[in-house]
């Protein structure tokens, strides 16, 4: 550990730690044919993958009326629930690098934009959750990413402060949380932002494969 600059890592969830992608736009398909009547054009489909990472009622309140967006979240979360399990999978090698970054003495927490319970349950589903000291959900706090309030209340949970912590996302909303907190941040290109989507938000790190965030900071 003495070599090890993070002693903390947080993490965000989808995308991240967990591809989610294929649940995330079946969901939203599904969601405007059942409550609009249609499939979501590709400019609607763009924009909505430009909102990964922020709040569900955020992201849909872009496409109808604010008294629509109920109707939408709830056909969303319907879809999502039944369809969980099948259409969520761990990315590959991220359970080695957990086990090696624990076995090393590094502690950890999630810090995601699902409900608490929904983070879980991917979690638990492929054996992740015991990793993790604390996870942050979307109804655990008021402010919601790019706001740093969720990594500020992950930070407070574990009893650390800024320094020695790296946020690790794949979202510009993920950097930009993490910076406005004052951790370092990581950003990983598994998931589904290009590099370009970080112009304005770049990150201190860039991660390439899974097994790299074993060489952050040392």
């Amino acid at each position: 550990m003495a070599s090890r600059k993070y002693s903390t890592y947080l993490f965000d969830l989808d995308g991240t730690l967990i591809d989610s992608i294929e649940l995330i736009v079946e969901s939203f398909r599904h969601t405007f044919r059942i409550n609009l009547g249609a499939d979501p054009t590709p400019d609607e489909e763009r924009r909505w993958r430009a909102g990964f990472g922020t709040p569900l009622r955020t992201q849909l309140a872009k496409f109808v009326s604010l008294d629509q967006v109920d109707d939408l979240v709830d056909g969303y979360r319907t879809f999502t629930h039944e369809h969980h399990d099948r259409l969520i999978r761990p990315y590959s090698g991220i359970s080695e690098a957990l086990m090696a970054l624990q076995r090393s003495g590094v502690r950890m927490g999630i810090v995601t934009s699902k409900t608490n319970l929904l983070a879980r349950r991917g979690l638990q589903l492929y054996g992740l959750e015991d990793y993790f000291e604390t996870v942050v959900g979307m109804d655990d706090v008021s402010e919601h990413k790019p706001h740093p309030a969720p990594v500020i209340e992950a930070l407070s949970r574990m009893s650390v402060g800024p320094s020695n912590v790296v946020f690790v996302g794949d979202s510009p909303h993920d950097i930009r949380a993490g910076r406005s907190a004052g951790v370092d941040t990581a950003a990983v290109v598994w998931g589904p932002f290009e590099k370009t989507a970080f112009v304005n938000a770049p990150p201190d790190y860039w991660l390439s494969e899974p097994g790299e965030l074993l060489d952050l900071g040392c």
